[in-house]
C-alpha cells in the first residue's frame, strides 16, 4: 500500500509541478483512525497529505463537476474501479469532458466495512494499520489481527470490476478481476419473499431514516441542480418524517439511478443510519443487466439503456 501511495504523490506533483492539472482530488487522513476524507489539493506542498487504503470508500468522482470551475480547467483525480465507471457516466452524461480530467487509476481489493469492524470493540477505536491482507485494529483495552477478507463491504464481496475502466496513469499494478457464477444473490433473496415480506422487509429498512440525504450527497449520480425532494413548485415530496414521503424518497431516487448505478457503495458508507441503501438499487441493476446485458460505466461511447432506444429493446411489459 505504501507503494502505491507513493506513486500517487509522484504521479500528483509532477502534474501540478508542470501545471499539467490546476488541483487533485484524492483522499487525506482523517483526525481519527478508519476515517480518510476526500480532500483536493493545488499545492505541491500538500501531495504529502494524499494518502490511499482500504477505509477510501467515498467515490470522488462526486467532487469532479464542481471542481472544474471553468472549461479551460484539468483536474486530476485518484480512482477506483467503481469510481472511473461513474467517471465514464459523467462523461456519458454530458457533465464533464474526457480532456477535462486526469484520471490515476488505482486497482482496488476492496474496501473494509468500518461499523463492522468497529463492532469488534466496546471502546473507541485508536489505531488502524494494514499490513497486506491483515487488518491491525487497537483500542485502549485490546489489539485485533483481522483477515480482511473476512470484514470487506458487502458490494466489494461482488464486485467484478476492481481495476479502473478507464485511466491516464495506474498507481499500482492491476488486480486479478472476480468472475462469480452469481453476482446478484442478496436480490435473489429478496426476489423469493412473497409480496408481504418484501414490503416488511423495505418498510424495516427505511423505518430509522432521519432524511439527512447523506445517500443522495455522497451519490456521484445524484448531480442535479435541484432534487426532487427540494422541489417546491410543486412539491413532490413532503419535508417532514411521514413514512410515505420517506419512501418515496428512497424509491424514487432508486429509480434515477437505474442502469446507472455502479454499486459503488457510497450511499452505505455515507449513512449515519446503518441503512444498505444498496436493497434499493441492487434489484434494478439485476434488471437492466439481464434484460439489456448492461453494467454502468464500462464503455464511454455508450449511452445507459434507459436512455436510448433500440428496436429490439425488450417489450414484454406491454403485453
Amino acid at each position: 500500500m505504501n507503494a502505491c501511495i507513493n506513486k500517487i504523490r509522484e504521479l500528483s506533483l509532477e502534474l501540478l509541478d508542470k501545471g499539467e492539472v490546476v488541483k487533485v482530488i484524492g483522499f487525506a487522513n482523517g483526525t481519527i483512525p478508519m476515517a480518510t476524507s476526500p480532500i483536493t489539493i493545488s499545492s505541491k506542498q500538500d501531495v504529502e497529505k494524499l494518502v490511499f487504503n482500504s477505509t477510501c470508500g467515498l467515490n470522488l468522482a462526486s467532487y469532479i463537476k464542481q471542481s472544474i470551475k471553468n472549461k479551460k480547467d484539468k483536474i486530476a483525480i485518484i480512482a477506483k474501479g467503481c469510481d472511473t465507471r461513474n467517471i465514464v457516466t459523467h462523461i456519458v452524461e454530458n457533465q464533464v469532458s474526457r480532456d477535462q480530467v486526469y484520471i490515476i487509476g488505482v486497482p482496488c481489493n476492496g474496501m473494509v466495512d468500518k461499523t463492522k469492524i468497529a463492532s469488534l470493540f466496546e471502546d473507541e477505536i485508536i489505531e488502524f494499520t494494514e499490513d497486506g491482507d491483515t487488518l491491525n485494529v487497537k483500542s485502549s483495552i485490546k489489539e485485533e489481527k483481522l483477515e480482511k477478507k473476512d470484514y470487506l463491504r458487502e458490494n466489494c464481496k461482488l464486485c467484478m470490476h476492481k481495476n479502473p475502466v478507464i485511466y491516464d496513469a495506474l498507481a499500482a499494478d492491476l488486480v486479478e478481476e472476480q468472475i462469480l457464477d452469481n453476482p446478484y444473490p442478496d436480490v435473489d433473496k429478496i426476489e423469493a419473499m412473497d409480496s408481504d415480506t418484501k414490503w416488511q422487509h423495505f418498510q424495516d429498512l427505511t423505518q430509522n431514516c432521519i432524511r439527512c440525504y447523506a445517500c443522495r450527497n455522497a451519490c456521484p449520480l445524484c448531480y442535479c441542480p435541484t432534487c426532487f425532494v427540494d422541489e417546491s413548485g410543486p412539491q413532490w415530496v413532503g419535508k417532514g418524517q411521514d413514512k410515505t414521503d420517506v419512501d418515496t424518497f428512497h424509491f424514487l431516487r432508486a429509480f434515477h439511478c437505474a442502469g446507472r448505478c455502479t454499486d459503488c457503495g457510497a450511499c452505505v458508507e455515507a449513512c449515519p443510519m446503518n441503512i444498505n441503501v444498496r436493497d434499493f438499487t441492487r434489484k434494478l441493476n439485476k434488471d437492466v443487466f439481464e434484460m439489456f446485458g448492461w453494467e454502468a460505466g464500462l464503455d464511454i461511447n455508450k449511452r445507459p439503456p434507459l436512455d436510448a432506444y433500440s428496436p429490439d429493446d425488450p417489450n414484454d411489459f406491454i403485453k
